[in-house]
C-alpha cells in the first residue's frame, strides 16, 4: 500500500501543535494580565465625587490626621465616611462661602447625607475588618498608598486576591509600629524585614492565608 501523507507531514504536524501551544499560551498570558490590568481593576481611576475634597490640601497641606474623619477606622470593619457636620466644623467660618461648597451647605441645612462614591469596593463576598489590621501595624499607606498627594482620591491597589495575599503569606515585609500607622511617607528606622519580624511577634500577627479568613 502506498504511503497517504508525505515525510514532510509529520514536521507541519509537529509545527502545528507548536504553534497552537503557542497561541493558547499566549491567550492565557493575554487573559491574565488583562485581569490585572487597571481596566479591569479600576485602580489608578479618577472618581468624580459630589464635592471636590482634596486629600492633598487637606491632609498633605493641612495635616488632618486620617481618625479626624474617618472615625471609627480604628474600632470597627468600616473605616466610616464623615456626616456632614465634620465638614461643617471648619468650613462654617473657612470658604464658607465657597461655590465649590454648595453642595455640603445643603446638606447641612436639608439633613441629606452627601451621596459619596466609594472608591474602594470590595466584593460583597469579602469581609475586610480596618480595625484589626490597624492593631497589627498595617499602616494607611500600605493599602490606600500617598493619600497626601492625592488631589482627589484613587484606588492605587489591585484589590485582587493575590495582592491581599502578597501580605497575608508575608506579613513582616509590610508592617510597621503601630504609633506609625497613620503617618505617611513611613519609612522604617533600620532593616523592614528585621523590624517586621520583631513586630510579628510581638503584635502576635499570624500568616492567615486559608479561605475562612476573609470569604465569611
Amino acid at each position: 500500500m502506498s504511503q497517504l501523507f508525505p515525510r514532510s507531514a509529520n514536521a507541519a504536524a509537529r509545527f502545528t501543535l507548536l504553534g497552537l501551544l503557542l497561541v493558547v499560551g499566549f491567550l492565557a498570558w493575554t487573559i491574565a494580565t488583562l485581569m490585572r490590568s487597571d481596566m479591569v481593576t479600576a485602580a489608578n481611576s479618577n472618581v468624580d465625587q459630589p464635592v471636590q475634597f482634596s486629600h492633598l490640601h487637606h491632609v498633605g497641606g493641612v495635616g488632618l490626621d486620617c481618625r479626624y474623619c474617618h472615625t471609627t477606622v480604628e474600632n470597627a470593619a468600616t473605616a466610616s465616611i464623615p456626616p456632614t457636620q465634620t465638614c461643617m466644623n471648619c468650613h462654617s467660618q473657612i470658604w464658607a462661602q465657597s461655590p465649590y461648597l454648595e453642595p455640603v451647605r445643603a446638606s447641612f441645612e436639608s439633613g441629606q447625607s452627601l451621596e459619596w462614591i466609594r472608591v474602594h469596593d470590595l466584593p460583597d463576598f469579602v469581609y475586610f475588618n480596618h480595625s484589626i489590621h490597624i492593631k497589627k501595624g498595617v499602616g494607611c499607606e500600605t493599602c490606600h498608598g500617598r493619600i497626601d498627594q492625592m488631589p482627589g482620591i484613587q484606588q492605587v491597589s489591585s484589590l485582587q486576591m493575590e495582592w491581599c495575599l502578597e501580605c497575608h503569606r508575608a506579613p513582616e515585609r509590610f508592617v510597621r509600629p503601630r504609633e506609625a500607622v497613620f503617618t505617611m511617607g513611613y519609612q522604617p528606622a533600620g532593616d523592614q524585614l528585621e523590624i517586621g519580624r520583631q513586630l510579628v511577634r510581638e503584635y502576635n500577627i499570624q500568616s492567615l492565608t486559608s479561605c475562612s479568613t476573609c470569604h465569611r
